[in-house]
């Protein structure tokens, strides 16, 4: 497979792109990013870009699937803003992959278009324009992710909340799969939606834990 990772510097993005250089059946991985990961491995290839609401310029087409990984925290954000990273980002690298490839969303425990929150209403409008999109979508909705192999948070407030949860999360990711799972799961459920496809097309973070 060949597989295009969006957000492979952030937490999420890092385990992800750590599990498809080490899956045998995956023979090259394109990061699309603003800035370079810092890693090398003959699968990986990447390209920085600077405009993520155009990429006119960058080939995504002829890839088996696209992870998109990409995500901030809506803390301290204007709705406008938050909109433009988590909709508009999405929006425009679904429409620059090939038509009936597999595109797998990172999403968010709680969200929907009816909740109160606004983060949690843009990110269901972004699964809402994407599952309507002529794509295999999927979309991820984990709750609390336990960092694996290197893996951390870009947020300071985050890594805080992970090192105090350090001694108790591998329990959490055991015995509570419905609300916890790891960077690790996570990496490894995309690529298995990505090799055989699923009847969910909405997974939380129990489906992820499953996969």
């Amino acid at each position: 497979m060949r597989i295009v990772v969006f957000g492979a510097t952030g937490m999420v993005g890092k385990g992800v792109l750590r599990e498809c250089l080490l899956a045998g059946d995956v023979t090259e991985v394109l990061v699309v990013g603003r800035s370079a990961t810092g890693q090398q491995h003959p699968k990986l290839r990447e390209v920085t870009h600077a405009d993520f609401t155009d990429f006119t310029g960058v080939d995504l087409t002829g890839y088996d699937a696209c992870f998109f990984c990409l995500g901030v925290s809506s803390v301290g954000m204007s709705e406008e803003a938050y909109r433009r990273i988590t909709f508009d980002y999405t929006l425009a690298a679904a429409r620059a992959v090939s038509p009936g490839s597999t595109f797998v969303y990172v999403s968010g425990a709680g969200t929907g278009t009816t909740r109160r929150a606004k983060w949690a209403q843009v990110k269901g409008a972004t699964e809402d324009a994407l599952l309507a999109m002529d794509l295999r979508a999927y979309m991820f909705r984990p709750g609390f992710i336990q960092p694996m192999h290197g893996a951390v948070s870009k947020v300071r407030l985050f890594r805080v909340i992970y090192t105090v949860l350090r001694p108790v999360s591998a329990a959490l990711v055991r015995f509570a799969p419905g609300i916890a799972t790891t960077t690790q799961q996570i990496g490894r459920a995309m690529l298995r939606v990505a090799r055989e496809g699923g009847t969910k097309h909405v997974l939380e973070s129990r489906d992820i834990a499953a996969l």
